[in-house]
């Protein structure tokens, strides 16, 4: 017998049944669920890549506080990269009696390798630029009008009169998406001309390249390798978009917990399938085995029909994710400012792979263990159910779905909560619906004919009857939480970043100026002002012991923070994104002065409640005793301290105030003369930033509901698998009913009945489980504190979930009632 020839016959044979059609679809749909997300987000960690390249001006670079050898040019030149040398640094300009402190970038006229320099002519025209040539410059807007000029105006740095040629409207290298000030753009050779760059200067020396990949890589090894100029650093896309990070690494779980979902959806659809073919084929497999056929061979035609079905299915997959991330990344590259990428096929490819994992996890156990049934099952359709071997089997599909949530969340959290959420969902699922079965058994002689129709039919197919609302459970469990609390987490994310979030720092403000400064900024707009105080310090001290002889300081980062100023500030109440894990917030008035540490640096540090440290600020020394411990999240975009001293003892310390505050777009012009009235201040804009940030969301949600069509079909295909999971039984006994008199109405109502009943166990289950996992995802992964499940919009879609199980339970009984009972008896 040639097991691949019959293999493929079998298949030709059997493709109109559902079943097949059905595993087919499951994989189909798991692959592309998998495929998209995978390739997208690979897709999207390039763009991230060559994003923050353009942020930088070039591939990578190297940056020193001394102007940096010849031979790191020599070898990028030898490597056929392109180079491009510069400096940044700080600087006055003057225009008569106005001046204005600036963030000056001396550059080449090669500069930017990537990204575009944009400035803007007198003329009002944009246009694209290199590096200015000798005698010109270009400043941004803020600039512009603090020093009251426009373009084509002069302008004086470092002692040279320089032209302001153009407006500086966008700088790739913009910093880390905020400006400390004001930005401007010169000439390498007027500001080595000036002394700017001589000895003394506190400017960072850049040298930065670009070119093919593999150069660039050879040449960052190269300087890696080699020994770096003191206090040289390398200047790389991902130290760029490290402010980012959190941003995406967010949105990277939003769209691996949709994938994993769906994925999930269709291994449970794929697992109900393949049980219901398992049991349609017994009689034939009792055939072969009653006609000699050995148990091996068996096995393996059944392999073989399986493979035949699902390699096939898996290309046809793996074809359409990637088609659907064409489109999606169309879309999705806006984000990237249109940075080309190419199809990456490696993540298609590996999904296809996971999904046909998923397919011999969830379809191999029932089909396996079809090869134990005896040839007397030809005679004895009960012994077709009298399996003894293989049971362990049945522990594949929990390995494989455990297996799956490990390597596609990336994240043991992640796939921890979904897998002990599903795990309680399926347990209370089976626990309820044991007790319905129990009720069913004292309820239903008494009650009405149609009810206790179903009832008895529930009570009689009791092991199939757990598995549907166990399944039904599952499904209608992941849908809810695709459907409802997936948005809802991401409205919680948005709502993070409203409209109105502080998009402005100030620095540096006075005692004496924060209640004219308050004024000024409510006067022209400006809402959500806050002000705390800051103090700048430096740690000398733990227990007694001076920080540089402290054992644990060979750490560099240990002893790079020790060796940096330090920002403290204090307040009476605990801020937002704080959290206290241990110890008690600082009281009102404490006898000996208190500080509160962020959980980073209590292990750097290697503090411990009752431990003191000793700052000195300005000319004096404070002793503070560590009485709690905070967990910052950084992430957010409010203010926040490593330290926080107590207020009765860090009032007197000497110290500035650092405002935050909202003003909309706009008001430009007014904030530049606010900035000129206040001299002293620096003021820092993250409008850029917050713009960003807020286009990921955005992105996400999009991305989000791309899965979201591919998880609505997967769940379609549990619950129909789920249904029609005891469709043989229930057309015989439809059969036997309509022999002895039963109406279709009776048959009708019954099933309604019973399919009511299996959706109620299931939606109710669902609900619950989706709002305890949603619940735990908003605290645990997504970080999201105020994060509470929207409760009725999840228990109105479980009703509705409900209604739909029985509707679709009624519309696959349509043809076992419009059948004669002699016809379903001859079947």
């Amino acid at each position: 017998m040639n097991v691949t020839r019959l293999a493929l016959r079998t298949l030709r044979r059997e493709g109109h049944l559902g079943e097949l059609r059905t595993l087919a679809a499951s994989l189909v749909l798991a692959v592309v669920a998998l495929g998209v997300v995978a390739t997208l987000s690979t897709r999207i960690e390039r763009g991230i890549l060559a994003s923050a390249a353009e942020l930088i001006g070039g591939d990578i670079g190297v940056s020193a506080p001394a102007p940096l050898p010849e031979a790191m040019a020599t070898s990028a030149r030898d490597d056929g990269l392109q180079l491009t040398r510069g400096a940044q640094f700080r600087s006055v300009a003057f225009v008569g009696e106005h001046s204005q402190l600036l963030d000056v970038l001396a550059s080449d006229a090669a500069y930017p390798l990537r990204g575009t320099l944009e400035v803007g002519g007198a003329d009002g025209r944009t246009r694209v630029a290199h590096g200015p040539p000798r005698g010109e410059v270009y400043l941004d807007h803020r600039a512009m009008v603090g020093l009251g000029i426009h373009a084509g105006q002069r302008v004086q740095i470092g002692g040279q009169d320089l032209v302001a040629s153009a407006e500086l409207v966008r700088q790739p290298d913009g910093g880390e998406l905020f400006a400390l000030a004001p930005r401007a753009v010169m000439n390498l050779d007027d500001a080595n001309a000036a002394g700017l760059l001589g000895v003394g200067s506190r400017a960072r020396h850049r040298l930065l390249v670009s070119g093919p990949p593999a150069a660039v890589a050879r040449w960052r090894t190269a300087v890696e390798e080699g020994s770096l100029p003191a206090g040289a650093d390398l200047i790389t896309p991902e130290k760029m978009q490290e402010r980012m990070r959190s941003a995406f690494d967010r949105a990277s779980a939003f769209l691996r917990l949709t994938a994993l979902l769906s994925a999930l959806l269709s291994g449970v659809a794929i697992a109900l399938a393949s049980a219901r073919y398992a049991r349609r084929k017994a009689g034939e497999v009792a055939l072969l085995r009653a006609l000699g056929t050995p148990r091996r061979k068996v096995a393996s035609l059944l392999v073989m029909t399986l493979a035949a079905l699902a390699l096939p299915a898996a290309a046809v997959g793996v074809v359409i994710a990637l088609g659907l991330t064409e489109g999606a990344w169309y879309f999705a590259r806006q984000l990237f400012d249109n940075i080309p990428t190419t199809l990456p096929l490696a993540p298609a490819f590996a999904a296809a792979a996971m999904g046909l994992a998923v397919l011999a996890g969830f379809a191999l156990p029932p089909l396996v263990r079809l090869a134990e049934v005896p040839p007397v099952a030809v005679f004895r359709e009960s012994m077709q159910r009298r399996l003894r071997r293989f049971d362990v089997l049945y522990l594949v599909p929990l390995a494989t779905a455990i297996g799956l949530l490990w390597l596609q969340s990336d994240s043991a959290k992640l796939a921890g909560i979904l897998a002990a959420s599903l795990a309680g969902v399926a347990a209370v699922a089976a626990l309820l619906a044991a007790l319905l079965l129990v009720v069913a058994r004292r309820v239903a002689p008494g009650a009405h004919p149609a009810l206790r129709i179903g009832l008895a039919a529930l009570a009689r197919r009791r092991g199939l009857s757990l598995v549907q609302a166990t399944a039904l459970s599952l499904g209608l469990c992941a849908l809810l939480l695709l459907a409802v609390i997936a948005p809802s987490l991401l409205e919680g994310w948005r709502r993070e970043l409203p409209a109105d979030t502080p998009n402005w720092f100030a620095l540096n403000l006075q005692e004496d100026q924060r209640t004219a400064f308050a004024e000024q900024l409510q006067r022209i707009g400006a809402t959500k002002t806050n002000m705390m105080p800051l103090a700048v310090g430096k740690l000398t001290a733990i227990n007694g012991t001076p920080v540089d002889k402290l054992p644990f300081l060979a750490n560099d980062e240990a002893r790079d923070a020790a060796d940096r100023q330090l920002r403290l500030s204090w307040t009476a109440d605990l801020p937002p994104s704080n959290e206290v894990v241990a110890g008690t917030w600082p009281g009102a008035s404490p006898a000996q002065a208190e500080v509160s540490v962020d959980t980073s640096w209590r292990d750097r540090f290697h503090l411990k409640l009752g431990d003191t440290l000793r700052f000195e600020v300005g000319e004096g020394a404070l002793d503070a005793r560590v009485t709690s411990v905070r967990k910052v999240d950084w992430t957010s975009f409010r203010v926040n301290f490593f330290l926080m001293l107590d207020p009765a003892h860090a009032g007197d310390i000497p110290h500035t105030w650092l405002t935050s505050f909202y003003l909309p777009r706009g008001h430009g012009d007014q904030l530049s003369k606010l900035s000129r009235d206040y001299g002293n201040l620096s003021l820092i804009d993250v409008d850029a930033l917050l713009d960003r940030v807020r286009e990921i969301v955005d992105r996400v949600g999009g991305a989000v509901r791309w899965v979201l069509g591919f998880s609505l079909l997967a769940g379609a295909l549990v619950l129909t698998a789920a249904l029609a999971a005891s469709a043989q039984e229930r057309r015989k006994e439809a059969a036997l009913l309509r022999t002895l008199g039963a109406t279709r109405a009776q048959l009708r109502a019954a099933a309604a009945c019973e399919f009511a009943l299996l959706g109620l166990v299931a939606g109710l289950t669902a609900g619950l489980g989706a709002a305890g996992a949603g619940w735990w995802l908003g605290k645990a992964v997504f970080r999201l504190e105020d994060f509470v499940p929207p409760l009725w919009p999840l228990l109105g879609a479980a009703a509705i979930a409900a209604f739909v199980v029985m509707l679709i339970g009624l519309f696959g009984t349509r043809r076992v009632l419009r059948t004669s009972p002699m016809a379903l008896l001859r079947e």
